[in-house]
C-alpha cells in the first residue's frame, strides 16, 4: 500500500464481506467443539483441543484483519481517480511487445479474473500512486521491465 487509508473496491469489499461471513460460521464450528476449561480425557484429546484452540486463534486474527481493513477503506472513502490506488482500473502499455492491457488493482485476486492484479504484486506495487503518463518499472518473471500508465480509472469505468 502507499500509506495511510486505503479505499478498495466494491469487488474487493464483497469478496472480504463473504470471507468474513465464511470466517464466522467456521469460528462459530470450531469454538463450539472445543470443552471450555473441561477436564480432557488421554493424550489424543489435549492434543486435538489444542488444534483447534490454536486454529480459533488463526480465524480469530484473520476476522480481526478484514474488520480493519474495512474500517480503513470506510474511513478512505471511494477509489482515487487521478493516481493508481486499490480498486482503479488502469490501461497500461508494455515497453516489452509494446501491447496494451486494462487491469484492475485489487487485493484480493479472484481466481478467475484475469485482469485482476493485487496491489502487492510487482505490477500492482509499481503503479500505486502513479498517474496517466507515468511510466514505472517493476521486476516481472522474465526479468525487469517498464510498463506505461495511459489511463486510471476507478472500478466499472472505462480507463
Amino acid at each position: 500500500m502507499v500509506g495511510g487509508p486505503e479505499p478498495i473496491s466494491a469487488g474487493a469489499r464483497e469478496a472480504f464481506e463473504r470471507e468474513l461471513a465464511d470466517l464466522r460460521v467456521e469460528r462459530e464450528r470450531v469454538a463450539t467443539t472445543l470443552r471450555g476449561g473441561e477436564e480432557v480425557g488421554d493424550r489424543g484429546d489435549e492434543a486435538d483441543e489444542l488444534e483447534r484452540a490454536t486454529e480459533l486463534q488463526h480465524l480469530d486474527t484473520r476476522i480481526a484483519e478484514i474488520d480493519g481493513r474495512l474500517q480503513e477503506a470506510a474511513v478512505a472513502g471511494p477509489p482515487r481517480t487521478g493516481t493508481v490506488g486499490v480498486g482503479s482500473t488502469v490501461t497500461v502499455r508494455f515497453a516489452d511487445d509494446a501491447a496494451e492491457a486494462t487491469v484492475q488493482i485489487g487485493e484480493v485476486a479472484e481466481n478467475l479474473d484475469r485482469t485482476m492484479v493485487t496491489a502487492d504484486s510487482p505490477l500492482g506495487h509499481a503503479l500505486l500512486g502513479h498517474r496517466a503518463g507515468d511510466s514505472v518499472t517493476y521486476d516481472a518473471p522474465e526479468g525487469p521491465t517498464s510498463a506505461l500508465v495511459l489511463s486510471v480509472g476507478v472500478e466499472g469505468d472505462e480507463a
